[in-house]
């Protein structure tokens, strides 16, 4: 009887380890089907949102919407009509011919021609000059006032901005928004901002759509273009995202593609 006993639970307790590796190695199970866990790994990576129980509950319950949906179309025969095997198909080389442009342009599309070009448009904007600047920003017209007497008074322009400026970027930095052109920002605060002299303060605080500013130039320079080398990258996408330029180098592609094959 004790023999028995103690193999009726080894049974019980394999039963429930290979129930709990069948789990563990599942994220859900569905009519029976086993979706792995890397699916919702992935999905959940693929998602952008950092992994929590809530991203992945949310994942696992599209995981399952899927697989309802596909075991819904296999049960019903939908796959076997002719108009959505069409569709499918469609889908399919849709999706493979937008990668192999893709494949093309990483290898072949953006040349140094084209890098050249976009260059030299982006090297003519880099004229005039640059500021090393710093703002307080606040919401009402009085609490500026307030402020610009302080400062006036001799208080300190970095300790007030980390204590009463609304701009969460360059407040916890005393203000310091770092070198900025003029055409980088709203025309009231680069009108006020090239007035000034280094070091200087606006002598009243300047009205923009974001609220009041009190503004401090402490530096100016001619502004210089970046090397071909250093814009590179941001050079490629720009290129990549010009529609003209995408169906010129499909246009491309496809005389190559032409020109290799045998058509009869």
């Amino acid at each position: 009887m004790l023999k028995t006993r103690q193999l009726c639970l080894a049974t019980f307790l394999c039963g429930a380890l290979l129930s709990t590796n069948l789990f563990a190695q599942n994220a859900v199970i569905v009519n029976g089907k086993s979706i792995p866990k890397a699916q919702l790994d992935k999905l959940v990576q693929k998602s952008g949102q950092a992994d929590s129980p809530q991203v992945r509950d949310q994942a696992r319950e599209m995981l399952v919407t899927r697989e309802l949906i596909l075991q819904e179309a296999d049960k019903r025969g939908v796959i076997q009509k002719e108009s959505v095997r069409d569709q499918l198909e469609q889908s399919r080389v849709g999706v493979l011919v937008a990668a192999v442009f893709e494949d093309f342009i990483e290898r072949e599309g953006v040349t140094e021609a084209d890098l050249k070009a976009a260059y030299e448009n982006v090297k003519d904007q880099y004229t005039g000059k640059e500021y090393h600047v710093e703002h307080i920003l606040v919401e009402k017209e009085s609490d500026a006032k307030t402020i610009t007497a302080q400062l006036k008074a001799g208080g300190n322009f970095e300790e007030i901005a980390k204590a009463k400026s609304k701009d969460p970027g360059s407040a916890p930095n005393g203000g310091d928004l770092g070198w900025v052109s003029e055409k980088s920002l709203v025309p009231e605060f680069s009108k006020a901002m090239v007035q000034l002299k280094n070091g200087q303060i606006t002598d009243k605080p300047v009205k923009s759509q974001f609220g009041w500013h009190i503004i401090k130039t402490l530096d100016s320079r001619d502004l210089k273009a970046p090397s071909m080398e250093e814009v590179k990258a941001q050079l490629k996408q720009m290129i990549m995202a010009d529609q003209n330029w995408q169906k010129a180098k499909f246009t491309e592609m496809m005389q190559k593609l032409r020109a290799k094959a045998k058509i009869q």
